[in-house]
């Protein structure tokens, strides 16, 4: 099944305005890119490649505030890798990761996967807003 940009640009704007944030041009254009592909991980600078592909005209920075943006409002999940390398999911539900280091990539882990127990009393005032498991994985090869 092909997907005409058309087709869809009235659920993005949707979801967009659904979120609290005004459809610009370039969340649009950005969300398509994002959501156009089913449940995916993807860096900022993936995601700009992506667009300069599309012939989105976006710095890697408006690209990055757009993720944030879109992680702010619940559109997007971060999943932080490493200091510097952070991914977008667009699967928000609650779920685990596995990084493949030597490919630099991220996948889910399947099914309920991980069990978390004797999870620490937060300090006071606090609670637990989310917990992030990233299994890191190499070849056995390597």
């Amino acid at each position: 099944m092909t997907m005409h940009c058309h087709s869809s640009l009235p659920d993005v704007t949707a979801m967009l305005r659904g979120a609290g944030l005004r459809p610009t041009r370039q969340r649009v254009a950005l969300a398509e890119l994002l959501f156009s592909k089913g449940n995916r991980h993807i860096s900022a600078e993936n995601l700009h490649e992506e667009a300069i592909v599309a012939n989105v005209p976006v710095s890697l920075a408006t690209v990055y505030n757009t993720l944030h943006q879109f992680t702010e409002v619940g559109l997007l999940r971060e999943v932080a890798v490493e200091g510097t390398k952070t991914y977008f999911d667009t699967n928000t539900e609650e779920h685990h990761h596995f990084f493949l280091e030597d490919e630099n990539r991220v996948i889910d882990i399947p099914g309920a996967g991980v069990s978390l127990d004797n999870l620490p009393e937060p300090p006071e005032g606090m609670r637990i807003s989310r917990v992030d498991v990233v299994v890191r994985l190499k070849r056995i090869d390597a």
